[in-house]
């Protein structure tokens, strides 16, 4: 199962609206990069010309990755005003957590029971590619890395794709990049080591401990909500 989510090019019989459908999805790419990395701060207006020079490309094909990220809830459109970066909140990370624990226990109990040796293999060989790479690029002052992100993700998505279900696998990915959104903005004021919870992880899935996996998964993701809460403690 691949780690991204391809979307299919619309072809209306014409090689124009081909590239044009080409070029949003490289800015729908690079703007949902950016804002899940934090570069674009949550409110932050998106005016349509404004985010077109700054990809280098044109108005509509800026309108429709806007538009496909509104969808997400990554963007919001607001009528007369245009579009702006989803907003963040405690009572909102409060309840994408809860969000990210129920549908991971599932996934993960799921995952663990019936994933095959393939998928051990796959879980093992993307954690060996995530504990090369930093998380940090400095410590003081703390700069992420940003090489860290896509390990990082193909490590998450990985322990879930043993669920048997694409749907499940999807949506708990869908709710991992949103809490990236505050995970980036935390990682700009705090350094937290935290390498140690997914070599556990790793450990209860590979010694199909399946309630020590559905437990450490969980607690993964209060901590991380925690820490965002308060990054200084």
């Amino acid at each position: 199962m691949s780690s991204e989510y391809p979307v299919p090019l619309q072809n209306y019989g014409g090689a124009e609206m081909d590239v044009s459908q080409t070029t949003a999805s490289v800015v729908y790419q690079k703007l949902r990069q950016d804002i899940l990395r934090g570069l674009l701060k949550p409110g932050e207006r998106l005016r349509v010309n404004e985010v077109a020079q700054r990809y280098g490309c044109g108005a509509i094909p800026t309108r429709e990755a806007l538009s496909r990220l509104s969808a997400e809830a990554l963007v919001l459109y607001m009528e007369q005003r245009g579009f702006a970066v989803a907003p963040i909140s405690m009572d909102s990370l409060a309840d994408l957590t809860h969000a990210r624990v129920w549908t991971a226990q599932a996934a993960m109990r799921e995952a663990v029971l019936k994933g095959d040796a393939q998928w051990e293999e796959r879980v093992l060989l993307s954690y060996h590619r995530l504990s090369k790479v930093s998380r940090y690029e400095s410590v003081d002052p703390p700069v992420a890395n940003p090489a860290f992100d896509q390990p990082h993700r193909e490590f998450h998505l990985q322990l879930f794709s043993g669920c048997g279900s694409h749907w499940m696998v999807d949506t708990c990915m869908r709710l991992f990049d949103h809490a990236e959104r505050y995970r980036s903005l935390s990682r700009q004021v705090a350094v937290m080591p935290r390498e140690d919870e997914h070599r556990q992880i790793l450990d209860a899935v590979l010694q199909r401990r399946v309630d020590d996996a559905v437990s450490l998964i969980s607690e993964h993701f209060r901590l991380t909500a925690k820490i965002v809460g308060d990054p200084g403690k």
